[in-house]
């Protein structure tokens, strides 16, 4: 120890003060830090509303504030030089990258064969539902509302507008069901795409 140096002032750097993490150096959470921290916000919803829906529709909008703050997140990770405008590019950056900082592998992207305007995220064993025990009378819930949260604020701000909604498909071969999200885009972004073709 130098006399004369005062090694507090060191240790009490402000938090805004320290560099931002380097891309190389991979932080990650605990797996019972996150169950924890997601059992407490379930807990805090579901103590706020009466309904399966609603709890879902809670979940959803705290979602929908980290997909916001997600993407900007991403936008810097990734160094990515100018917002992407072409909706499928777009989808396959969130099934892909997304998907692997989140949750650590991919998930698949499907085109809807009924509808153009419809596209699912699929995830056979979907993280946020892997610690969750649904109560028998609320055997609907699906927790991965707050993924389909996230994934509509990522789309809202990449302005990508669409309709984002959370189901579970029951697969007799999975132990849980697989997760399913269904991304149902504006027609102007279908147009908007239509006139990117042309150019």
């Amino acid at each position: 120890m130098i006399l004369g140096v005062d090694n507090r002032k060191k240790n009490l750097m402000n938090i805004v003060d320290k560099p931002l993490p380097d891309r190389k150096t991979k932080k990650e959470v605990s797996l019972s830090a996150f169950s924890f921290l997601f059992s407490e916000l379930v807990q805090y919803t579901h103590r706020r509303v009466t309904h399966i829906k609603d709890l879902e529709r809670r979940l959803a909008d705290v979602g929908y504030s980290v997909g916001l703050r997600l993407l900007e997140y991403m936008s810097w990770k990734e160094k990515l030089p100018k917002r992407d405008t072409r909706m499928l590019r777009f989808l396959h950056f969130i099934a892909s990258t997304v998907w692997e900082t989140l949750f650590g592998k991919p998930a698949t992207l499907e085109k809807s064969m009924d509808k153009k305007e419809q596209y699912m995220i699929t995830e056979e064993t979907t993280l946020i539902n892997t610690f969750i025990s649904v109560p028998k009378d609320m055997q609907g819930l699906n927790c991965a509302a707050l993924v389909g949260g996230i994934v509509e604020g990522m789309l809202d701000g990449a302005e990508f507008p669409a309709r984002v909604s959370t189901h579970s498909v029951f697969v007799e071969e999975l132990r849980f069901p697989k997760t399913v999200i269904l991304i149902e885009f504006e027609e102007e972004v279908l147009e908007r795409d239509k006139q990117l073709d042309k150019q």
